[in-house]
């Protein structure tokens, strides 16, 4: 029962110990170099390899028919990836003999693409998930193999939802793992009218619009909070990290303009598209991160916050 894998970040490395806990032969691990320039928050393959005496390959060129034939030489019965960050070449899909199979951060067909839990979270969704599905040209689009769900709460933050993901990742290849390298495993076809495609989520997009409706903008909020960059906007010139957010106390709708500031005693709120207010709590100005009240200067009373820095 041998398998290649390829492999990265904590659902990586959690592969990694099931397939070798459930006795599957691991004749290689494909993963990436690091980059420097990323917060690197999660773990490390290639420690995990070291650990367990497994041979693990960094940066690799998948497109490189020289490592078509290594891995062609290796006779896998399946190919596993799990949070790989590439799509794999047919080529390479090709190597396995009974299949090659994927490890996705969503109920399939919803949600394919990059950053699942991230986008899941801007969405305000209560349900996710993980899906083992069999890889085809386009991207988590092939047949399922097994599925498990998981609530996702109000005021999860992607840290909740990664600890989710870890444990449903485990339940699904302990069910089915062993079935997709014998052949055996089921699958049934994705229904492409409920397939929701997003692509790769980058800093920009954290930009707050005051515009639009306090959940909205909460969600947003915990849905790029740390270890991501998190969500911004701009007091003058100042930028503004927003690492989390609330609704205020229902009242009076508020008839401030979207973005408009105002203090009380015990809270800073913004004024919403919607009407409604949210209440910023941990907020970063300066490269200075605390209580949003700590900063009378730039969060004043009948201030203002913008998309873009004024003047810029």
């Amino acid at each position: 029962m041998s398998a290649v894998l390829f492999a990265y970040h904590d659902v990586g490395c959690l592969g990694i110990r099931v397939l070798r806990r459930l006795g599957i032969e691991i004749s290689a691990v494909y993963t990436h170099d690091d980059d420097p320039t990323e917060n690197v928050w999660f773990g490390s393959v290639r420690k995990t390899c070291a650990e367990l005496g497994v041979s693990v390959r960094a940066g690799a060129d998948m497109k490189d028919p020289a490592e078509h034939a290594r891995l062609r030489a290796l006779a896998p019965r399946a190919i596993f990836s799990f949070y790989y960050r590439d799509m794999l070449p047919e080529a390479v899909l090709a190597c396995a003999s009974r299949a090659a199979v994927n490890l996705h951060g969503s109920l399939l067909p919803r949600y394919r693409g990059r950053a699942p839990v991230n986008w899941q979270l801007l969405h305000g969704e209560r349900e996710g998930g993980v899906t083992l599905h069999h890889m085809v040209k386009r991207a988590d689009a092939g047949d399922i193999v097994d599925q498990e769900p998981f609530p996702i709460g109000a005021d999860d933050t992607p840290t909740d939802l990664f600890a989710r993901v870890l444990s449903a990742a485990e339940r699904v290849l302990e069910r089915s793992a062993v079935g997709v390298v014998e052949g055996t495993a089921p699958r049934w076809v994705q229904l492409e009218s409920k397939a929701t495609v997003f692509g790769r989520r980058r800093p920009e997009d954290g930009r707050i619009d005051w515009r639009q409706s306090a959940e909205d903008v909460r969600n947003l909020v915990r849905a790029v909070t740390k270890p991501y960059p998190g969500a911004f906007c701009y007091a003058g010139r100042e930028k503004v990290t927003v690492w989390s957010s609330r609704h205020a106390t229902p009242g009076a709708p508020a008839k401030a303009a979207p973005g408009s500031l105002r203090r009380e005693r015990d809270a800073v709120l913004v004024a919403c598209g919607d009407r409604r207010t949210l209440r910023l709590d941990r907020v970063e100005i300066g490269g200075k991160e605390g209580d949003a009240l700590e900063f009378k200067d730039q969060l004043r009373d009948g201030g203002i916050l913008t998309g873009s820095p004024e003047g810029g």
